[in-house]
């Protein structure tokens, strides 16, 4: 744009001219048809109907130069193919690119299908389940960018330290069980009986961070909170849930919202090795929705107490890069596959572990499988927050990690299960003590991802921060 003013010719960008902008949108993708399985077991679980509903819940910002959507959907884990599908879908709807577009699963564990399994790959229900998630997602993004008013957007961070525990134990003489593959070499036991244990094997995360959006008119648009737990679960069986991030998201929209269509998030961190199970000092027995509601409002007092304290501001610009890291997926010997092929004869010594029979169908699926995975990583940077996204269960000290590194050490965190999932990333360390999180077919992804993982997001960090 040129200007003259009193003779002299100004010259403005459009970036000057640029008002940051955001809008939110949630759409329910609680299923329709039922029974339904339910992922987050080793066991068939069927649900036939919903404690509360499921939804994808998506945030979508823009500062003249890039607009970029954040999506967080009440799901276990969700494979890479229906989540390009959703994000192509949405591109065409919208005027989104599908690399400026952050898609995760909350990781509840009462919730359909999200990614095909054995036992539902070529079940009817099941891919319609399938359709109904691509296209919910799909919706809540093109909702939201028709939401986009002129915003502000402030950030904090609240400390909840008391409901996260590492479930990863070193322990004492006689604690270590035989795992699937018929060894009693780890050294580190999950969620392991209280009686024997000795010390955690990893740290935890107490910080919750939240990005929160409000109109110029000081209307509420949304909240993205972020904490590192797992789950808490436990409902009763016959029924989906959101869990604790969706009690979470009803309870801010409550206090914050006023019936304005303002939309609360709540995204998993860190959380691979974290849980809502106190080792060393039991908790008294409550109800399943008891806890879940306990721990979710917990959090969002806390988040809400330092909300009043936050400033916001207009002078946000926005950068966001993605790029696509070539691993290697892990690969069994011929003694790994000649045990799993044992065990499903009945004819592996005994004694045999209990999960035996799913993780020998694990071995001879990876033996079959690609020996290369292209994984999506993300760097985000909203004003001076900055979020990273990966596709699988991240143990915690790899988001710690992160943050330390993180040209914004103040103010970046992390996202797990986007983009995709694939299994569990612990560091060499903890590949090294063995235990559930580092099994293979549990962690797929080769024994160093997590270094090339790390480096490559930092990097892209720094990225996103010169583009400031």
């Amino acid at each position: 744009m040129k200007i003259h003013f009193f003779g002299v010719l100004f010259l403005f960008t459009a970036q000057v001219w640029a008002e940051f902008q955001a809008g939110a949108a949630k759409v329910d993708i609680t299923p329709k048809l039922w029974p339904v399985q339910m992922v987050g077991s080793f066991r068939e679980r069927l649900a036939d109907k919903a404690y509360d509903p499921l939804y994808a819940r998506a945030i979508i910002c823009d500062d003249g130069q890039t607009r970029l959507a954040i999506v967080i959907v009440d799901n276990c884990l969700i494979g890479r193919n229906y989540l390009d599908r959703a994000k192509a879908l949405a591109a065409k709807q919208t005027k989104l690119r599908t690399d400026r577009i952050l898609v995760a699963a909350t990781h509840t564990h009462t919730a359909p299908p999200g990614k095909d399994r054995r036992t539902n790959r070529n079940d009817p229900q099941h891919r319609a389940y399938f359709q109904q998630l691509v296209e919910g997602i799909a919706e809540a993004i093109t909702r939201a960018e028709k939401n986009l008013a002129p915003a502000e957007m402030a950030h904090g961070v609240a400390l909840v330290p008391e409901e996260i525990f590492n479930r990863r134990w070193h322990m004492k003489p006689g604690g270590i069980a035989v795992n699937p593959f018929g060894s009693p070499n780890d050294t580190v036991r999950m969620n392991p009986p209280r009686n024997l244990i000795d010390r955690p094997a990893g740290p935890t995360d107490p910080e919750v961070h939240f990005v929160s959006l409000r109109a110029s008119d000081g209307r509420p648009i949304a909240l993205l909170a972020n904490y590192s737990l797992h789950y808490v679960g436990g409902l009763p069986a016959g029924g989906v849930s959101a869990d604790y991030f969706g009690v979470f998201s009803k309870l801010i929209e409550k206090a914050l919202g006023k019936n304005t269509g303002f939309v609360g998030l709540m995204s998993n961190g860190a959380s691979g090795d974290i849980n809502n199970i106190s080792f060393r000092v039991p908790r008294p027995r409550q109800k399943p929705i008891q806890r879940m509601t306990e721990v979710a409002q917990l959090i969002a007092d806390r988040v809400l107490t330092t909300h009043k304290t936050v400033r916001f501001r207009k002078d946000i610009t926005l950068a966001m890069e993605q790029k696509e890291l070539s691993l290697k997926n892990r690969q069994p010997t011929q003694k790994d596959i000649d045990y799993a092929k044992a065990v499903l004869a009945g004819t592996a010594p005994k004694p045999l572990s209990g999960l035996a029979e799913a993780y020998a169908h694990r071995t001879l699926g990876l033996a079959r499988g690609p020996r290369e995975e292209k994984i999506i990583l993300q760097a985000l940077r909203l004003g001076e927050v900055g979020i990273t996204s990966i596709p699988c269960e991240v143990l915690c000290e790899i988001g710690l990690t992160l943050k330390a590194k993180s040209p914004l050490p103040q103010a970046t965190f992390t996202i797990e299960l986007a983009n995709g999932h694939n299994g569990y990333l612990p560091t060499p360390r903890q590949h090294a003590l063995g235990g559930y999180e580092t099994w293979m077919g549990t962690c797929t992804l080769e024994i160093t991802a997590s270094v090339k993982i790390e480096k490559t997001l930092l990097a892209m960090l720094e990225k996103v921060i010169e583009d400031k």
